[in-house]
């Protein structure tokens, strides 16, 4: 049987993705790391096999749409204008520095000016995938600080889609072919005209029938067709906002998510789609590598190291001065700092658009891909480094009220943990206080970290499997903990390190197969409580009053 390019992509690139990064795990590097450097290996620049890369980059679009749809689940439109204050003119600012300095390279390597501004361009727009995958592992994606990266990325994207628009009317001018001043400013009100035309379409009408259409799908009770809904509303969508009004994949979906992000099926729809955002992010770096040629090392080292200088040197210092301008303090500026100094989609597309046109030189694409490249690669480590320079910067709890004092036992035995404030979470701990019970909860979405706080809990903003938000809990004075999240693997963490923090603490957890309850009882938990047995056990006693002994 013949196959075409797809399977072999497909396969070729996750494979060696999960070899590569396991062995980056192995040596305590990020597994980023060994993404890339399996694009690096499927790509065409080394021996043995090679992967179709237009497919790669293509499944990559598909991993950055998704991603971006995640993000607006539980980005709120109020979040988003909490923070234009400083997203706007920051993005703008940092925007300006890293093209005065594209161009100022561009210059001293004998470049035209419109080669150098495209260069400065493709150097200015950090990358949605690395951006959002640094702030979500680490916890920080829901933190103001995490809120104003995000804000600051899509008004980037903002800046680079009428750049893409305004690119061919530059590029005929340069050439001298008779583009008036006139037909400038009516390419570029088009543009503006289509971006407002999709964000009313988005609240005027995608608003209601968005999640009109989910309930719907949820009410069939079929997971199947719930799924397939979530995934055509957030690829639909994306595709429909690039053909029909010219904005991105990326910004497209981001609108889809914060649509649905206003629904009570949020949270499952995340869920739902929260496998193929993983392995289509992988691809997305698997692709990055593939445009990767070695030889530039060797050829241009000058002009490279300048290039990654001005990436991550440049634009984070330029980040942190604005957002230190703006009062916002050391801590949120290096990590915003740290977020942007990066690039990539909107870099590679730039750069591209730019040597169709005859504006960029094929070597100022090779030194974008390799920019990209070495940033992505360097930037775990950066935010590595901030954790050793400012270890409060990457902090993430964030206590209910400013000045709230950690937790501490009453006089009755101590204070209950709860871990997850979703539907069993809330039930549970909405009991434990009508029982006066001193509750303190450790949640990472901050619409549930919202309800908890209303229903009078001590709230911890961040990701219970992080020791440093345990230690805020306080658990060797706590009498219990209880761990009501859903996912198996990310209550094994918890309890891992709660146990590590308090030996005799009395641990109790929901699990869904026996599976994890044999795991997470291995890990240290005193009791697992599965869902399925005490719904039998429920069923069983109304069925069985007299006889149910499950």
């Amino acid at each position: 049987m013949q196959h075409g390019p797809l399977i072999p992509t497909i396969v070729a690139g996750l494979t060696v993705a999960f070899i590569f990064g396991l062995l980056s795990h192995r040596l305590r590097v990020s597994p980023l790391a060994g993404y890339l450097l399996a694009g690096i290996i499927v790509g065409p620049f080394t021996p043995g096999f090679v992967a179709d890369g237009g497919l790669a980059a293509e499944l990559a679009e598909i991993g950055v749409i998704l991603l971006m749809f995640g993000v607006g689940l539980h980005f709120s439109l109020r979040d988003l204008l909490s923070v234009r204050h400083v997203a706007v003119p920051g993005a703008i600012g940092q925007i300006a520095v890293a093209t005065l300095a594209g161009v100022g390279l561009a210059m001293l390597l004998g470049w035209s000016l419109g080669a150098g501004i495209v260069f400065g361009l493709a150097l200015s727009v950090a990358s949605t995938v690395v951006l959002l995958r640094a702030l979500q592992v680490r916890n920080l994606l829901h933190t103001e600080r995490g809120r104003i990266a995000v804000g600051w990325l899509i008004v980037e994207d903002l800046a680079m889609v009428l750049a893409l628009v305004l690119l061919p009317a530059v590029a005929s001018a340069a050439t001298g072919a008779g583009v008036t001043f006139g037909a400038f400013v009516g390419a570029l009100a088009l543009t503006l005209l289509k971006v407002s035309g999709f964000v009313a379409f988005m609240l005027l009408i995608a608003r209601r029938a968005i999640p009109a259409l989910l309930h719907y799908v949820a009410h069939t009770g079929s997971r199947e067709l719930f799924r397939l809904a979530v995934l055509v509303m957030s690829l639909g969508v994306a595709f429909g906002a690039a053909m029909l009004f010219d904005v991105s994949f990326a910004l497209g979906a981001f609108f889809a998510g914060i649509i649905l992000g206003e629904t009570r099926l949020s949270q499952r729809a995340a869920e739902e789609t929260m496998p193929l955002r993983d392995a289509f992010a992988v691809l997305f770096f698997v692709s990055v590598g593939m445009l990767f040629d070695p030889r530039i090392i060797i050829e241009q080292p000058l002009p490279l190291l300048a290039t990654v200088t001005i990436i991550i040197v440049g634009k984070s210092l330029a980040s942190y001065v604005i957002v230190r301008l703006f009062g916002h303090p050391h801590g949120t500026a290096l990590v915003i700092s740290a977020s942007l100094g990066q690039i990539g989609e909107f870099s590679f597309i730039l750069a591209a658009l730019g040597v169709s046109l005859n504006l960029l030189p094929p070597d100022g694409q090779d030194l974008v891909l390799a920019g990209a490249m070495f940033s992505i690669l360097i930037n775990p480590f950066l935010f590595n480094w901030i954790g050793r320079l400012d270890p409060e910067a990457l902090g993430v709890a964030e206590q209910s009220a400013p000045g709230t004092p950690p937790p501490a036992p009453d006089a009755h035995g101590g204070h209950v943990v709860l871990v997850g404030y979703g539907r069993v979470g809330r039930r549970v701990g909405q009991a434990l206080m009508v029982n006066r019970t001193r509750l303190v909860v450790i949640e990472e979405i901050a619409e549930q970290a919202e309800a908890a706080r209303r229903d009078g809990a001590e709230v911890i903003v961040g990701n219970a499997a992080s020791p440093e938000v345990l230690a805020k809990a306080d658990l060797a004075k706590a009498a219990q903990l209880l761990v009501a999240i859903p996912e198996g693997f990310d209550a094994g963490q918890v309890v891992e390190q709660a146990r590590h923090a308090s030996a005799d603490l009395a641990i109790i957890v929901r699990a869904h197969s026996d599976a994890e309850v044999a795991h997470l009882r291995r890990l240290g938990s005193t009791h697992v409580v599965m869902s399925e047995d005490e719904t039998a056990r429920r069923m069983l006693s109304l069925a069985m009053p007299a006889t149910a002994t499950l």
